[in-house]
């Protein structure tokens, strides 16, 4: 209706689905855009990779998050520009949507500090695709390395080692998953040597989860180290290629390299007229002289206490239920002085089984109890009665059998090259 606020938020993750729910009872017309028709739970992806979790258990339709909420309309679209002197948002469809308010919930994408070339031989993980490439690559892997372990052990042991870039949660989550998949894998392969077997996890900073309080950070290391992940901090890439990793520190020989250091911002800044990059905002989420845009979670910048929020989904969210209060008091009319504020609840990341480490108000958590409060963390987040239920499941079975459940290659195999 025409007097009705038109509010358009461009991505379904964390931040843009905080904000549309936060305006179920408002009096406003919401457009959401996103060219997926489903909301990822992004941090449990690792888990897709690595044959733990199906795609089914960690993402869901954005349409049936939201079926019950009439005031919105979901449109399935990538976002070419937006206007913000005509106030519309055009699509690659064609179609111009027009605004009132507009959330920009983008999220970010990966970053290779301009080294854009090793993409190709270095995959990141941040949607389904990048799960699915990954999971066949791995298992892939371990098939051909069968297929030569006599003829060629040399290739046997560059296929059996894996090097992730980066030792944030994603990377840390990552090593950890890989080291725990090949051991379970090793009971099924007839000539494959669980000696040959590498995972390393290379850091260009001086210690893991360099986020995490520094004891965290040596714990952390050492669950690792007892997977057998051989950790290499104060170590710089300098080049990768489709067999091997160029560092300061040396040259290491693998088959499959994952790229877990950096992101970049999505082009949100591009289409405000602004500076490439992650969008500066104010306390109330807004680009300076942008009264009628909002930019959130991934996509923001917000410095508080000298430093930057992190990307993490608490952030999102509590931008995107912010976000949605100040325009539901706008649509009513209502004042509205309040400024974001977040509340840190804290840090987690786990390490493999019975292996986390957590940083929860302050209280510092780590192996079985933290590894327990991980898991109920995540599952909490999760959206939907059915994912959560099936996702607990799938972790009760693989600790109890210690078998991972999808270890499924969909493609046909690519042939195997001279030198594997």
């Amino acid at each position: 209706m025409a007097d009705r606020l038109r509010v358009v938020i461009v991505g379904a993750g964390f931040g843009g689905l905080s904000a549309a729910k936060e305006l179920s009872r408002a009096p406003v017309d919401i457009t959401l855009i996103d060219q997926q028709n489903h909301h990822l739970f992004q941090p449990l992806l690792y888990q897709v990779a690595t044959a733990a979790l199906t795609p089914a258990e960690i993402a869901v339709p954005i349409r049936q998050v939201l079926r019950k909420q009439d005031n919105v309309r979901v449109v399935m679209d990538r976002v070419e520009a937006v206007s913000t002197a005509e106030k519309t948002v055009r699509c690659e469809s064609g179609q111009d949507i027009p605004y009132d308010a507009l959330v920009l919930a983008t999220g970010a994408r990966h970053s290779y500090f301009g080294n854009d070339d090793w993409a190709e031989h270095a995959p990141g993980l941040k949607t389904l695709d990048d799960a699915f490439a990954l999971r066949e690559k791995i298992l892939r892997a371990f098939e051909h390395a069968e297929i030569v372990a006599e003829s060629d052990p040399a290739a046997a042991r560059r296929l059996q080692s894996f090097v992730v870039i980066g030792a944030g949660p994603t990377g840390v989550e990552m090593a950890g998953a890989i080291a725990e998949l090949a051991a379970s894998l090793m009971r099924d392969f007839r000539h494959l040597d669980a000696a040959n077997t590498r995972v390393i996890l290379v850091e260009g900073g001086p210690r893991v989860l360099p986020s995490f309080a520094e004891s965290l950070s040596a714990r952390a290391q050492s669950d690792l180290e007892s997977l057998g992940v051989e950790v290499r901090v104060n170590t710089m890439v300098s080049d990768i290629s489709s067999d091997r990793v160029t560092t300061g520190n040396g040259v290491i020989e693998a088959g499959t390299v994952i790229w877990a250091a950096g992101v970049k911002a999505s082009p949100a800044a591009r289409w405000l007229g602004l500076r490439p990059g992650h969008v500066e905002v104010d306390e109330t989420l807004r680009p300076e002289g942008l009264e009628d845009v909002y930019v959130i979670g991934d996509t923001a910048r917000l410095e508080v206490d000298g430093a930057p929020l992190p990307g993490i989904a608490p952030v999102a969210k509590q931008m995107g239920q912010y976000v949605g209060r100040r325009l539901a008091a706008a649509a009513k009319g209502a004042a509205f002085t309040e400024h974001f504020r977040y509340r840190d609840a804290g840090a987690l990341a786990t390490i493999g089984r019975n292996r986390a480490v957590a940083d929860i108000f302050g209280l510092k958590l780590t192996g079985f109890i933290g590894w327990l409060l991980w898991g109920a963390a995540h599952v909490y987040f999760l959206i939907g009665f059915k994912n959560r239920l099936f996702v607990v499941l799938h972790w009760l079975w693989s600790y109890v059998t210690w078998q991972r459940g999808v270890r499924l290659i969909m493609h046909d195999a690519p042939k195997l090259s001279k030198r594997v």
